[in-house]
């Protein structure tokens, strides 16, 4: 093909010498002449060189192109024999895959032919089983037979009595596992428990005042009960519209008692009447003045009583909102005891026992101090102490670490951290240690009455008597009718309705004691 296109060039080449030659021979005639004869045989000449030059440049390129495509042959050629090499090889590789797949096949039957052979004596020896096993079984029966004659007890019966020889096994080894252990942790509990609980209440002294709903002011005179009523009774209705406690005035000598649900308001009322008995002039104007005088004084109390107690405590980056309603727990009491100072006190426990555990001691503190400040304003908003305090702590950036401490010191969540049951042992602690709270009497009797109910509904239960100003419950037991499991058993029973049905401060103890006592008579 290549040569084709330079033979094409060269004719190509030579029309176009030809044509310029002809053009240019016609150009001279038609110029009549007008060049010499000298420059049309130069033309003429030059005419053939060009033609000659487009010849030779011809030739070149097909012997350049001839050259390429023997080359080209020769690779085809070359690559042709390669390709057939490639083939007689792999034609040699399929016939000795072949010749060893032959092989292989004749293998397979040969297995296969023992294999049918082995199932053949499988089946033999299957069938030589069945009929050893129809012996064994009629065998097995007749013994089975004869044994129920012998011991007058058939086979059902017989593994009855078994499963219930084992649990009754089981039970009381377990019993005797579990008590073991209990022992153990025990022992080591209460000597770790006294020491850090020891340790805790040596370090921390607090004195409680007893304090109420109401608030006694007491008068230098029963004259003073008049001027404080007023003028058909002017001066009171302005006291109790400017302070929202209701004034008291009966036939106690010399003093007035102020009722009211609000400790801080009774607090204002108290420190006006005290404030206008002083000053004697008691008018409503003057109370009026008087009123909005001891707000500011309370509130200035309040927010120094809040500063007082994260300073004494050592703890510091408080918010002040929060320092402030810490503050208002002054006026506040939970079962006779003054909140602020039940909180400094859960905080100094809960501080004491986390530096004896290991724990984050400024968490606990915090979470301590903190864990009652719903308290403080729960008569002015809707919800739960617990879930106020959670939404103040969270409003003014408290850490999630406390915000848990509070939430869970009730167990209205579960515990997740060490410094929250930290908190929780704190404020059960100071709650339920003698002479921290104060109950009426007929709670007190009411608490037993229920304890003794409760241990006396029970199946086995000779007495039981309420102890330890109702912080333990004894139950004496029939020991012909409640054996040692069922003693423990039964403990853990009452302790659990105990759980449900009641509710006092710290921890209830239930002892079961069961006593057999054997009597013979020597004649």
């Amino acid at each position: 093909m290549n040569i084709g296109i330079a033979i094409l060039l060269v004719v190509i080449a030579l029309t176009i010498g030809l044509v310029v030659g002809v053009f240019a021979t016609k150009f001279l005639v038609e110029k009549k002449q007008s060049l010499s004869q000298e420059s049309l045989q130069k033309a003429i000449l030059n005419a053939q060189n060009v033609a000659k030059e487009a010849m030779l440049s011809a030739k070149e390129q097909i012997q350049r192109d001839r050259e390429k495509f023997d080359r080209s042959v020769n690779e085809q050629k070359n690559e042709l024999k390669n390709e057939k090499d490639l083939i007689r090889q792999e034609k040699l590789n399929i016939k000795q895959k072949e010749d060893a797949l032959d092989k292989r096949q004749d293998s397979i039957s040969q297995k296969n032919e023992k294999l049918e052979q082995l199932k053949i004596q499988l089946v033999e020896k299957e069938s030589e089983i069945a009929l050893k096993e129809l012996d064994v079984g009629n065998a097995h029966q007749k013994m089975l037979e004869t044994i129920e004659k012998a011991a007058n007890m058939t086979r059902n019966d017989a593994k009855q009595q078994l499963i219930l020889a084992m649990e009754e096994d089981a039970k009381r080894e377990s019993v005797k596992i579990i008590r073991d252990l209990q022992q153990q942790v025990q022992d080591v509990a209460d000597v770790k428990a006294r020491e850090i609980i020891a340790s805790t209440i040596q370090r921390c002294g607090v004195e409680y005042a007893s304090e109420l709903s109401i608030s006694t002011v007491v008068l230098p005179n029963d004259e003073m009960k008049g001027r404080i009523i007023g003028r058909e009774g002017r001066n009171i209705r302005a006291l109790e519209q400017a302070t929202g406690i209701d004034f008291v005035v009966d036939d106690t000598p010399e003093a007035i008692v102020l009722s009211g649900f609000d400790p801080v308001r009774r607090e204002i009322a108290r420190l006006t009447l005290e404030k206008l008995i002083s000053d004697g002039r008691i008018h409503p104007t003057k109370i009026e003045e008087t009123v909005e005088k001891m707000k500011r004084e309370v509130d200035t109390k309040i927010k120094q009583a809040g500063e007082a107690a994260v300073y004494e405590l050592g703890i510091f980056g408080m918010h002040p909102e929060i320092v402030k309603t810490l503050g208002r727990l002054k006026y506040r009491t939970s079962y006779g005891q003054n909140q602020l100072t039940h909180s400094i006190e859960v905080a100094r426990f809960a501080g004491q026992i986390a530096a004896e555990l290991g724990a984050d001691i400024n968490v606990a503190k915090r979470g301590a101090l903190l864990h009652d400040l719903g308290k403080a304003i729960d008569y002015e908003v809707e919800g739960t102490h617990t879930q106020i305090g959670v939404d103040l702590a969270r409003k003014h950036k408290e850490s999630e670490a406390v915000i848990h401490c509070i939430e869970a010191h009730h167990f209205d969540i579960e515990m997740e951290t060490v410094e929250a049951v930290i908190v929780q042992i704190a404020d059960a602690l100071s709650g339920s240690r003698p002479g921290a709270r104060r109950e009426s009497f007929g709670n007190y009797v009411q608490r037993l009455e229920n304890l003794e109910r409760i241990a006396s509904s029970y199946k086995g239960v000779e007495k039981c008597f309420a102890v330890q100003a109702g912080r333990e419950v004894r139950i004496i037991v029939k020991p012909d009718e409640v054996d040692d499991t069922a003693a423990m058993f039964l403990a853990k029973d009452v302790a659990k309705q105990i759980e449900s049905e009641m509710q006092y401060p710290g921890h209830i103890k239930v002892n079961v004691i069961r006593e057999l006592r054997m009597t013979e008579y020597a004649k």
